[in-house]
């Protein structure tokens, strides 16, 4: 599978440009879209599942245009959208059987059969009597990945899957992915939260204001980092000039002073030490050191 977007621009009524000129080849695997929140990531999704159109451009599935195949695309596709909502009157195994057979699965005794095949992959099995509004909200996003892969698609797209989820509930939904990846699929994971990339996936993007500013591995992004990540040891005096100029990852207080993980690119005259950057540090210098540059009004959000 092959998903190419050439020259994609989304331009609203209110002349909000969403998506900017976006170009970008994703092949089979898990595909991490970060930036965020009102990067334009939930736009391009709409337009990948063929929700809306876009202003300009255009999206090639197997070669083939997206905006003249919508039908085709639905028949090999898997959606989760940010906002995922079912029928309150379902129990679970009820709605995701309703799923099937609006993914096309005609015979009962087969959906049945993938019911519950799914509901015991996403580990809801036991829970498949239970009303489905009355799932905790990690279970609902459980039961929104099955309704997802329901049609056995050929991509799959997932749009901030892990937002309000606790951290083992997160950590279950990525292991979902995870496997699925192994097969011939696309999947891509659209996300505001660094840590869901830098478990799963081995290619990305990187959005900001609409714009595509970094495609590649996370590995690549991490290596801009490098030499911009310090550990700092400073008084409270000048830990106090510090939160005003330089962007603060962790920071600890001792008996002498503070402990601080900044990006920076320059800490002359602290008493520092050079760490080896992981993606979240990699995220930050990107956007508040080297995109700053471009535009001063760069500003990221971390979760």
């Amino acid at each position: 599978m092959k998903i190419e977007i050439e020259n994609l621009n989304v331009v609203y009524g209110n002349g909000n440009h969403a998506v900017k000129e976006i170009n970008l080849t994703i092949n089979n695997g898990m595909f991490g879209l970060l930036g965020p929140n009102g990067a334009g990531k939930s736009t391009l999704m709409k337009v990948l599942v063929a929700l809306m159109k876009p202003s300009s451009g255009r999206i090639m599935v197997n070669g083939e245009d997206i905006s003249k195949e919508r039908k085709k695309l639905r028949t090999m596709l898997g959606y989760l959208p940010q906002d995922f909502r079912f029928f309150t009157r379902l129990r679970t195994w009820e709605f995701l059987d309703y799923a099937g057979s609006l993914a096309g699965i005609r015979d009962r005794r087969e959906r049945i059969e993938k019911v519950d095949a799914l509901l015991d992959r996403v580990g809801l099995l036991e829970a498949r009597d239970r009303m489905a509004n009355k799932l905790s909200g990690g279970m609902k996003r459980r039961l929104g990945i099955a309704q997802a892969l329901i049609g056995n698609p050929k991509i799959i797209i997932v749009d901030e899957p892990t937002t309000g989820l606790d951290p083992d509930e997160r950590i279950r939904f990525r292991n979902i992915l995870s496997d699925l990846s192994q097969n011939d699929v696309i999947i891509i994971l659209s996300t505001h939260i660094v840590g869901d990339i830098s478990s799963t996936c081995h290619d990305m993007a990187l959005l900001n204001n609409g714009e595509m500013v970094f495609s590649g591995s996370p590995a690549g992004l991490i290596e801009e980092a490098k030499g911009h990540v310090y550990n700092l040891s400073v008084t409270q005096y000048e830990y106090e000039q510090l939160r005003e100029d330089i962007h603060i990852i962790s920071s600890v207080p001792g008996d002498a002073g503070w402990e601080l993980q900044v990006v920076a690119s320059d800490v002359t005259g602290y008493n520092y030490r050079t760490i080896d950057p992981n993606l979240e540090h990699a995220y930050v210098y990107y956007m508040e050191q080297k995109l700053s540059r471009v535009n001063p009004t760069v500003k990221t959000e971390l979760s």
